[in-house]
């Protein structure tokens, strides 16, 4: 078992924590991840890293730290998200402040105790004389809060064996996670005067069908076979805006629905679903029009558990708690799903906190200093 600097963890994190890494597509006033890549970068380029930083989009920065190891090897990737959601109605959101062994502050639990964690896997490698073969690289990764615009963009330059991304997971070992699908659908109607039935079409009304068929739906989802570790999959009508004014009848109602996905389902499965369901208005009413658009598709993840990686992450991590981690499932989607789909033997493990998201959140310092040992751990036996 590699030495951790738990120290070194503990300050490296208050310091990710301090910097505003708020992602600019949740809040237009926020700086993005420039701040906090060049800091991982300096961080890391200091332990003797070879360190590229990527741009895709201006100030959408991520960073890729390279060690190499002592002996020919697998390539493995730990990857981290530095972006963060907004900061609205937090008192304190980048203050980094120590109390009962936690640390606050937005994106503590989510997920820069992961990057810490890794950041200190990475000092231990270094420290050790880089005992691990093949490479290990460091991804501080910009944009997953939204559309993963960092780890799509890496995917064209690196292509690891194997990935570890270090989401929050009490340091269980996720196997899977949902995949999800948004769509638009705008019911066409006509305006006029709301005196004037013989000329309006009301396309909220015409919506009115769209969601009573929707809803029968989604019962019908949550009825089918459940993952063994996600449960069914599920959909819900997200946004719904329709109509100008009361006294005039609504030309156009539009519905934005959240799809989520279970592993086995397919992009072309869920979207036919709903052209289908919009194709049985038009077959039961010819004058029903409706526009139908895919916004963005994210697939679901799944890693067997006999894969290298999860060997490898699953022996450390029952070294360094003195227990078998569980093996769970995680609802929300990752960036995992494009590491995998990209032929990445991948898999997920993070710390232990709470308040993702939320007004307080927290992350658990011991098991930040536990992930890094793990990883360094990991890096070790599959590399």
């Amino acid at each position: 078992m590699l030495a951790i600097d738990t120290g070194y963890i503990t300050r490296v994190l208050q310091d990710l924590v301090r910097i505003n890494s708020v992602n600019p597509i949740l809040d237009p006033s926020a700086p993005g991840e420039e701040e906090i890549a060049r800091y991982v970068g300096e961080t890391m380029s200091a332990l003797g890293a070879d360190v590229r930083y990527h741009e895709p989009k201006a100030g959408r920065v991520s960073v890729v730290a390279r060690l190499a190891g002592s002996t020919p090897g697998r390539s493995l990737m730990l990857n981290a998200h530095a972006d963060t959601v907004d900061i609205a109605g937090m008192d304190e959101p980048f203050s980094g402040s120590l109390r009962d062994g936690r640390m606050y502050g937005r994106g503590a639990f989510d997920m820069k105790g992961g990057l810490a964690a890794m950041m200190g896997a990475v000092k231990a490698l270094a420290d050790a004389g880089c005992p691990h073969g093949g490479e290990v690289l460091l991804a501080a990764v910009a944009d997953e809060e939204y559309a993963s615009l960092g780890t799509e963009d890496l995917l064209r330059h690196y292509r690891p064996d194997a990935a570890i991304v270090t989401e929050p997971t009490a340091l269980d070992i996720c196997l899977a996670h949902k995949g999800f699908a948004w769509f638009e659908v705008t019911t066409r109607g006509r305006a006029a005067h709301g005196s004037r039935f013989d000329l309006g079409v009301d396309a909220n009304m015409r919506m009115g069908r769209v969601l009573a068929a929707l809803d029968a739906f989604e019962r019908e989802l949550r009825g089918r076979p459940p993952h063994p570790l996600l449960g069914p999959p599920s959909l819900h009508a997200a946004t719904l805006a329709g109509g100008s004014g009361l006294s005039t009848y609504a030309a156009a109602c539009r519905l934005q629905i959240e799809r989520r996905t279970i592993p086995g389902e397919t992009r072309e499965a869920v979207t036919n679903e709903i052209r289908q369901l919009l194709r049985r208005q038009v077959e039961r009413d010819p004058s029903f029009e409706a526009d139908f658009e895919v916004l963005l598709v994210r697939e679901p993840f799944e890693v067997a558990e006999d894969a290298a990686i999860v060997r490898a992450l699953t022996e450390a991590t029952t070294a360094v708690l003195g227990r078998r981690p569980s093996f769970v499932g995680q609802t929300p989607w990752m960036d995992a799903a494009l590491l995998a789909d990209a032929g990445a033997e991948t898999v997920v493990m993070g710390a232990t906190g709470g308040g993702a998201h939320a007004k307080e959140e927290w992350v658990e310092l011991a098991s930040v200093h536990q992930l890094a040992r793990c990883l360094a751990d990991a890096a070790v036996l599959y590399c």
